[in-house]
């Protein structure tokens, strides 16, 4: 979804659920899309909630609903492929297979690739279709069932690890996740290429806490976990975890 286009989106979401007392939905969000959408919806004269199909999904979508629904239910179905698990199949393999079908990116969710197995979470309305068409990925026979194993594929594991920093600004955390020089992490900052909890930052001076998630354009995703402790020549000991 263009990001330019998500606030009439939002607002037409909101609107339609009030006129009609009836569920909308804004198909999948990226994470920068959904806080964009959060931040929008605090005022918002009907209830919504987001959700990607599991707990803690990264793409969600948002559901507006009316007073009368006492479940939030999401047009979201699981679907599942399975292979040989001599083979190795890639998040890019799923969704360059799914988008080759003509979806949009909107319609379709997080993708989880286990060991012979890659659950894909999709809109309702895609779902027959995708079961249908698809009978390879990646050059690789699948078999293709709804719903979902449990448990959940990993998809994407956390590895922790130990840095020290000058200080908790954003550019010295960058610098040191990214192995940049300060100046390098500077200019990734300016450039647009680094997101604080899903929001794009152009400020290096901003202050990084425990807790906050941060994504460098082809770097990769961190959760910063502590910043405690300093060494003998007083940098502070910060731990963070890499999603690989």
């Amino acid at each position: 979804m263009e990001t330019g286009l998500l606030p009439a989106r939002v607002r037409d979401a909101v609107a339609g659920c009030v006129r009609s007392a009836r569920p909308k939905y804004l198909g999948f969000l990226s994470e920068e899309e959904a806080a964009l959408a959060a931040a929008m919806l605090k005022a918002a004269d009907c209830r919504t909630a987001f959700f990607g199909g599991y707990e803690n999904a990264r793409r969600v979508m948002l559901g507006c609903f009316p007073d009368w629904c006492e479940e939030d239910l999401f047009p979201i179905q699981a679907v599942t492929f399975s292979y040989k698990e001599e083979y190795t199949l890639r998040h890019r393999d799923v969704l360059g297979t799914l988008m080759a079908l003509g979806l949009r990116r909107e319609t379709v969710g997080d993708i989880l690739v286990g060991t012979g197995k890659a659950v894909v979470f999709i809109t309702e309305e895609v779902a027959r279709y995708v079961t249908e068409q698809v009978t390879k990925i990646g050059g690789v026979g699948v078999s293709v069932s709804e719903g979902a194993p449990s448990p959940l594929p990993e998809g994407d594991r956390l590895v922790s690890a130990v840095e020290t920093v000058s200080s908790d600004r954003l550019d010295c955390v960058i610098a040191a996740l990214c192995g940049f020089s300060r100046g390098a992490a500077k200019e990734a900052i300016e450039a647009g290429l680094v997101t604080l909890n899903s929001f794009p930052q152009d400020k290096a001076t901003k202050t990084v806490a425990p807790g906050d998630i941060l994504s460098v354009r082809g770097k990769g995703r961190f959760a910063v976990t502590s910043f405690e402790g300093r060494t003998k020549k007083n940098r502070l000991i910060m731990q963070y975890q890499k999603y690989v």
